[in-house]
């Protein structure tokens, strides 16, 4: 399991933060954080491997924080930091990027967007602790991964053993309103981990959605061709929708 350590000084946004990150497989929240100080002590007791980190706290700027965990001093220097902050100037985003942060969402975010951070962040360290002495290419392709903004590029990406997800510029073409790329993306990979297909609340409680978009996502893929429905009936009331990949989807 990776262990995460959540730093917010808002209680309710902690919170929120500590079961979206639960929501993802492997992953567990060792603790929570109100302020700079409690999370370089929480740091150096709990030893996670990644921190949620804002920026905004009321003792020292999340930057602060960032600095001392790379500092020679701090008992833990090599945990991984993801900044999810409202801040969205262009000093904190660069100083982010100087601190090593693996990445940075910026609040308001959908709940699938820092699923889709956290899927890539456990898939490059799964990778890179598996490559052993790691060659020029496979940097590259660590490295080309980050800048792609938190999408693992074809050439990273591990061997998929289910039909792979339509390639996000080829949906983009076509998405109507209201329907996004990123989610997209996430509802068709959730559809396709789905060995007998899924209900739009099944689809809702495994990519953390509402269940209303992941009927609107799901009927898209339909409407497109990469989804089939069937119909289970029950013992009284409408029958079920249940969706499925379509062969050769990708």
């Amino acid at each position: 399991m990776i262990r995460v350590l959540v730093v917010d000084d808002d209680f309710m946004v902690a919170r929120l933060h500590r079961k979206l990150v639960e929501r993802v497989p492997g992953f567990t929240v060792v603790g929570e954080a109100r302020s700079g100080r409690e999370a370089v002590e929480a740091v150096g007791e709990l030893r996670p491997d990644l921190v949620l980190l804002d920026i905004y706290l009321p003792d020292i700027n999340g930057l602060d924080v960032l600095r001392e965990l790379r500092g020679e001093d701090t008992p833990q220097t090599d945990v991984d930091v993801l900044v999810v902050t409202a801040a969205r100037d262009a000093e904190t985003v660069r100083g982010a990027l100087r601190g090593g942060a693996v990445h940075y969402i910026i609040k308001p975010f959908d709940a699938p967007v820092l699923r889709e951070r956290l899927e890539h962040y456990a898939r490059r360290r799964h990778q890179l602790a598996a490559i052993g002495t790691p060659g020029q290419d496979d940097v590259d392709r660590m490295f080309g991964a980050a800048e792609a903004g938190g999408r693992v590029s074809e050439a990273v990406a591990p061997q998929a053993t289910t039909p792979q997800a339509p390639r996000t510029a080829t949906l983009t073409a076509r998405l109507p309103k209201g329907v996004t790329a990123q989610t997209a993306d996430l509802v068709h990979r959730t559809l396709l981990e789905a060995a007998d297909g899924l209900s739009a609340a099944e689809c809702a409680e495994r990519s953390g959605l509402s269940r209303v978009s992941a009927r609107r996502y799901l009927e898209f893929f339909v409407s497109t061709g990469h989804a089939r429905v069937t119909l289970r009936y029950g013992t009284a009331g409408r029958p079920e929708r249940r969706y499925h990949p379509t062969a050769g989807t990708g």
